[in-house]
C-alpha cells in the first residue's frame, strides 16, 4: 500500500526512493500506451535461472511468497507473490499467482487476482497473498483489496476470496483476468460507505490476512480467513494514533455462503499477524500478536495468543498465551545490519500426534535489542508447542544456528513423520551479517532439530533490487510439505535483467520455489 501511494505521490518517498518512484511513474505512464508490451513473454526468460518462478520480463519486483502442494495431486503446486507487473496492469491488480503442475519443476502458467466487488465497485488486489490447496485439489487464493489511488485509507476496502480449479488455471496466462477465478468475493469490508473525517468518521483498513482450508465437522470443507482491523481516529482530540483488532470469517467450500465477520482478539488494542489453521480433525487454531508499547512509544513485547474453535463450530474458547517476547523485532525497528522491514511475525502449525493434536508456533526474536531498543541484534528462531489447545505449552527452544535468522515459516507433514521450519538467514555472511540465505529445518514431532540444509548459494543481496533497494523483501516468505516433498518460496536477486527494458542487465528481485525431500 505505501508503495503505491508513493508512486502517485513520489515526492512523499523516503529518499534516496523518492527519484526512483518518481522515475517508476514515468515509465508506468509511458507503458500504458503500449510501449512496456504485455504482461508477460512465455519465451522471454532465461530457463537456466535454477528454482525461478515467474517470467518476469520487465525487472519488477515480486515478494512476501505464499505456497501450497495439493494432497491429492502431489505435483501441482500454487505459489503467490506481491508481484509489482500488476503496476502495469489495467485493473492494477497486484497479487500474483503462480502455477506449477509437475511438481515445482516448472511454471505452467500465472497471472494476478482480478478485482472483487466492493460496495458496488470493482476493487483490485493488493497484495499480502496467501494461496491454499484444498481437498481435491480445489484451489484458494485470499488478498488485501483496495483502491490503488493516493486516499486508500479513505476508500471501501476489503479482504477478498478466491476460488478456481486446475484445469482454469492451466489456460490462464497473465494479466487479472476475471474466468481464471470464476468465483470470489469480499468476506470483510471497510469504509462502506466511504467515510467523512470532517464530520469525525474513523477509517479503518483490512491488513495481513490469512487462509485455511478443510473438513471441519459437520460443517464439511470450509475456508477460514484470519485478519487485522486497523482503525485511524480522526479526532484530533483522540491521542492513540490506531487500534486493532483480529477478525475471522468462516465460509462454505464454494464460496456461496460466509460468517459475519468474528472478534478473535477479545479487549486487545494493539494487534497483528494472524494465522490460522484447520487440523486433520476439524479443530480450527488461530494465532495472533498483542503488541504492547507500540502505541505508547515505550520498549515493544509480543505477547502471542491462541484461540481454538471445536470441529464445525464458529465459537473459539478462551484465550491461550503461548509465549510473551520481551525481546521482539519492534515494529520500526531493523536488523542491525539490513535496512528492509522486518517485525516478529508468529506462524503456527497443528499435528496429530495419536491421542490428540499438537500446536507449534515458531516466532524470530532478538538476542539483544540496542539503540533505544529499536536495533535487533542476531535474532533467533523460537518454538513452543502444546498438547492440550494451549493450556499448556513447552519452555522455549532455540532451532535456528547462530547468526540473524528471522522470518520463520513452519508446516506439517499429514503424511510424513517431520515437520519442516524455514527462515532467511545471514549467518553465512560473518564479516557483515548481512547477506541472506534461506535455510530449511526438518523437525521430529517433540520440536527437535533432525537437520538443516542451506537452500541458497551464493547467499543473496538483499538490496541489490534497482526500484525498492533494500527497503522491502515483503513480510513473510512460506514452506508447505507434502508426503515428505517441502517446497520453499522465497525472494531473491539473483537473476540479471533490464529494469523496464533498459540500461543493462543487472540483479533485481524475483520469487522462487525450492523443491527438495524433507
Amino acid at each position: 500500500m505505501a508503495f503505491r501511494h508513493w508512486l502517485n505521490h513520489p515526492e512523499q518517498a523516503p529518499a534516496p526512493l523518492d527519484d526512483r518512484f518518481a522515475g517508476l511513474r514515468q515509465e508506468i505512464q509511458a507503458g500504458a500506451s503500449g510501449q512496456l508490451g504485455a504482461l508477460n513473454n512465455p519465451g522471454g526468460v532465461a530457463s537456466e535461472i535454477k528454482d525461478l518462478f515467474n517470467r518476469d520480463v520487465f525487472g519488477l519486483p515480486q515478494n512476501e511468497e505464499s505456497v501450497s502442494a495439493c494432497m491429492d495431486r502431489r505435483d501441482v503446486v500454487i505459489g503467490g507473490t506481491n508481484d509489482y507487473r500488476g503496476l502495469l496492469d489495467p485493473q492494477q491488480s497486484l497479487t500474483g499467482w503462480h502455477l506449477s503442475t509437475d511438481g515445482g519443476r516448472t511454471l505452467e502458467a500465472e497471472g494476478l487476482l482480478p478485482p472483487v466487488e466492493i460496495a458496488g465497485t470493482q476493487v483490485p488486489s493488493g497484495g499480502d497473498p496467501i494461496m491454499v490447496a484444498g481437498p481435491d485439489c480445489t484451489l484458494y487464493a485470499a488478498s488485501l483489496n483496495y483502491d490503488p489511488g493516493p486516499d486508500s485509507f479513505a476508500l471501501p476496502n476489503g479482504i477478498g476470496v478466491y476460488r478456481t480449479d486446475v484445469e482454469t488455471l492451466r489456460d490462464c496466462d497473465g494479466g487479472s483476468v476475471p474466468a481464471c477465478w470464476p468465483t470470489r468475493r469480499a468476506v470483510s469490508m471497510a469504509n462502506t460507505p466511504p467515510p467523512d473525517p470532517e464530520a469525525g468518521d474513523d477509517l479503518v483498513f483490512l491488513d495481513k490476512e490469512w487462509m485455511d482450508v478443510g473438513h471441519s465437522g459437520d460443517a464439511g470443507t470450509v475456508m477460514w480467513v484470519a485478519y487485522a482491523e486497523f482503525t485511524f481516529p480522526t479526532d484530533p482530540l483522540v491521542e492513540v494514533p490506531f487500534t486493532a483488532s483480529i477478525k475471522a470469517v468462516r465460509c462454505n467450500a464454494d464460496l456461496s455462503s460466509c460468517t459475519d465477520p468474528i472478534l478473535i482478539s477479545g479487549d486487545d488494542t494493539d494487534v497483528e499477524f494472524a494465522d490460522v489453521t484447520i487440523a486433520e480433525d476439524g479443530r480450527t487454531y488461530i494465532t495472533w500478536s498483542e503488541v504492547t508499547g507500540e502505541l505508547e512509544g515505550e520498549p515493544q513485547t509480543f505477547i502471542h495468543k491462541l484461540r481454538v474453535a471445536q470441529p464445525g463450530s464458529t465459537d473459539f474458547g478462551r484465550e491461550r498465551i503461548a509465549a510473551v517476547e520481551g525481546e521482539a523485532i519492534p515494529f520500526g525497528g531493523a536488523l542491525n545490519a539490513n535496512d528492509f522491514r522486518v517485525a516478529t511475525y508468529p506462524k503456527n502449525a497443528v499435528r496429530d500426534v495419536g491421542d490428540d493434536n499438537r500446536v507449534y508456533v515458531v516466532w524470530d526474536a532478538c538476542s539483544e535489542r540496542v539503540i533505544g531498543e529499536n536495533v535487533c541484534e542476531e535474532p533467533v528462531i523460537k518454538l513452543v508447542w502444546s498438547d492440550d489447545d494451549g493450556r499448556n505449552w513447552t519452555s522455549e527452544q532455540i532451532i535456528s544456528k547462530d547468526g540473524e535468522n528471522y522470518f520463520p515459516t513452519i508446516a506439517d507433514d499429514p503424511k510424513g513423520n517431520r515437520l519442516a521450519v524455514a527462515y532467511f538467514t545471514n549467518r553465512h555472511d560473518e564479516n557483515f551479517d548481512h547477506r541472506q540465505d534461506v535455510e530449511l529445518v526438518s523437525l521430529r514431532p517433540n520440536g527437535t532439530v533432525a537437520k538443516r540444509k542451506r537452500l541458497t548459494r551464493p547467499s543473496n543481496e538483499p538490496n541489490a533490487d534497482p526500484f525498492l533497494g533494500g527497503f522491502f523483501i515483503g513480510d513473510y516468505i512460506e514452506v508447505d510439505v507434502v508426503g515428505g516433498r517441502v517446497y520453499t518460496h522465497f525472494n531473491a536477486n539473483y537473476r540479471r535483467i533490464e529494469a523496464l527494458g533498459e540500461g543493462i542487465p543487472v540483479p533485481q528481485q524475483d520469487n522462487f520455489l525450492d523443491r527438495r525431500h524433507l
